[in-house]
C-alpha cells in the first residue's frame, strides 16, 4: 500500500488523517458457467460479468474445438493467449487511430490559422473592412 509520497514502505500513520474512501457498493455472487465449471463471481454489475464469462467460455470452446485438446488447463491457458492477442491487436490499432486523430487535429488547427490570416488580409484596407468597423461603432 503506497502512501503520498509514493515509497510503499513509508510510515503509514499518516494515512489515518486521510479521507475514508467510500465503501464499495454491495456485490452479491453471480453464479457464471464456464467450459463446463460453475464460478460465482463477485462485482458490481451482474450483467457485465455474465458477459465476461461468456467471451471467456466461448473462446475456451473455440480453442478446445480448433486444437482437440481435453485439458481445461491448456484449453484456459490458450484462450488466454487469443484473449491476450485480440487485446494488443486492439491496442495499436488505437494507437495509430490516436496519432491519426492527433494528426489531422494539428492539420485542421493549421488551415484554420491559414484561412484566418488569409481572411485577415482580404478584410484590410477593403471597403467590406470599414463598413464592419463602422457597423461596429454604430451598434456600441
Amino acid at each position: 500500500m503506497a502512501n503520498n509520497s509514493g515509497n510503499p514502505f513509508a510510515d503509514l500513520s499518516a494515512q489515518s488523517q486521510l479521507p475514508r474512501p467510500e465503501p464499495p457498493r454491495s456485490s452479491a455472487a453471480v453464479p457464471v458457467e464456464i467450459y463446463d465449471q460453475v464460478y460465482n463471481l463477485r462485482g458490481t454489475d451482474p450483467a457485465y460479468i455474465e458477459r465476461l464469462a461468456q467471451i471467456v467460455d466461448g473462446k475456451m470452446r473455440a480453442v478446445s474445438a480448433g486444437g482437440g485438446t481435453v485439458d481445461s488447463l491448456r484449453v484456459a491457458v490458450l484462450a488466454a493467449l487469443n484473449i491476450a492477442d485480440e487485446l494488443e491487436s486492439l491496442r495499436q490499432r488505437y494507437e495509430q487511430l490516436a496519432g491519426s486523430m492527433s494528426q489531422s487535429q494539428r492539420n485542421l488547427r493549421s488551415r484554420a490559422g491559414s484561412l484566418a490570416h488569409m481572411l485577415d488580409e482580404v478584410l484590410t484596407d477593403s471597403p467590406a473592412r470599414e463598413q464592419a468597423r463602422e457597423d461596429v461603432r454604430k451598434v456600441g
